[in-house]
């Protein structure tokens, strides 16, 4: 249908009417809530259900995720030999509260942590060779991208020329060629079986944390201590998702709808202070 709106020609989307009145009839929800929903690609009375109550138990699993097992095994590896990390991370919302999310996760466990967060105008977006030099010359055997590195192959072939063996976890667009890192973390691969592909870089690099916990509950890492709880990550993983504007549909609605639940409580002094502005 078309119209002529303040002088300006506008295209409305064709609606099913069969399917509109299957979803309020089903759902009980009214017929302009339904409408909505449908233009929103929610056209079954399940997807309705799941996008007004989103749960977390409804996540798409991590372990679809392509080379999520080879991620795992390393981090495996430098729990067990207690090797220093390093996490590159990126200087917006995104990238700063991936950084925090896979760095607190990491520190407790009992490794050795550096952040690396290269400055906005002297560095720039993404690995570089200065920054990687600095990790190595720490003494660090493992680099984990967050929220970047997936169009930096020449630097992750720098990293392990110096090295390091390189986990990335990214949400862009992949190139054609992907960077020769031990482990590539993005939902958007062409060859990735992951059910949801519009992640923010928090959330992929949640997705690896869940899946690391999974792996260590199972070879018995936490008997007879307490295992992480991972909701208290949800405040990071709701704040980098909202502010990097990727669609509050399937998982991303998930999470920040728990995540707003965790923020509001957060004794966090950085989320503190930014509460108090």
């Amino acid at each position: 249908m078309s119209s002529v709106i303040l002088e300006q020609p506008w295209d409305f989307a064709s609606l099913n009417t069969l399917v509109i009145e299957e979803l309020t009839s089903k759902s009980g929800i009214p017929d302009i809530i339904a409408k909505f929903l449908y233009q929103r690609g929610i056209s079954t009375p399940e997807a309705v259900a799941q996008h007004l109550s989103p749960a977390l138990k409804s996540l798409s699993d991590p372990w679809k995720m392509m080379d999520m097992d080879r991620a795992v095994d390393r981090l495996v590896k430098a729990v067990a030999l207690r090797e220093q990390v390093a996490v590159f991370g990126d200087y917006d919302v995104d990238g700063v509260t991936s950084t925090a999310l896979v760095f607190g996760f990491l520190k407790g466990l009992g490794l050795k942590v550096t952040v690396y967060i290269p400055h906005r105008e002297n560095e720039g977006y993404g690995l570089n060779a200065e920054g990687l030099r600095n990790l190595a010359s720490r003494g660090c055997k493992l680099l984990i991208t967050v929220d970047c590195g997936i169009s930096d192959s020449e630097a992750v072939t720098l990293a392990g020329e110096l090295g390091m063996d390189v986990i990335i976890t990214d949400h862009h667009e992949p190139p054609d060629s992907l960077p020769k890192a031990l482990a590539v973390l993005n939902p958007k691969r062409s060859d990735c079986a992951f059910a949801f592909k519009e992640l923010a870089g928090v959330g992929v690099a949640f997705n690896l944390v869940m899946a690391l916990r999974r792996r260590l509950r199972d070879l018995g890492h936490w008997e007879g201590g307490k295992e992480p709880n991972l909701k208290e990550y949800l405040d990071f993983v709701a704040m980098g998702t909202v502010a990097d504007v990727v669609p509050l549909l399937g998982d991303n609605r998930i999470l920040v709808r728990a995540g707003l639940e965790v923020l509001g409580k957060s004794d966090r002094p950085g989320i503190k202070a930014l509460k108090a502005v």
